[in-house]
């Protein structure tokens, strides 16, 4: 699946990935390919993605993630890599 992380700055990741964690405002929850269309709201927290290369790790704050067709789209205020 794809993966954007967005901030209204920068775009601070995109690619393939298999995994993404993200911290959602009710919970940690994890998106896998073919994963149902959702859209929530993340609360500051850490963001893990994982692909072929390894896991990459993003620390954030509040925002939304969207997710649509294998597609991810996490829009927030900030995101470093860690």
């Amino acid at each position: 699946m794809f993966l954007e992380i967005i901030t209204p700055d920068a775009k601070v990741f995109e690619g393939e990935v298999d995994a993404v964690k993200v911290p959602g405002s009710k919970g940690e929850f994890e998106v896998l390919n073919n994963h149902v269309a959702i859209v929530s709201a993340l609360q500051k927290g850490i963001v893990r993605a994982t692909d072929k290369q390894g896991k990459h790790t993003f620390k954030i704050d509040s925002g939304v993630i969207e997710v649509l067709k294998n597609k991810v789209v996490i829009l927030v205020e900030s995101a470093s890599a860690q």
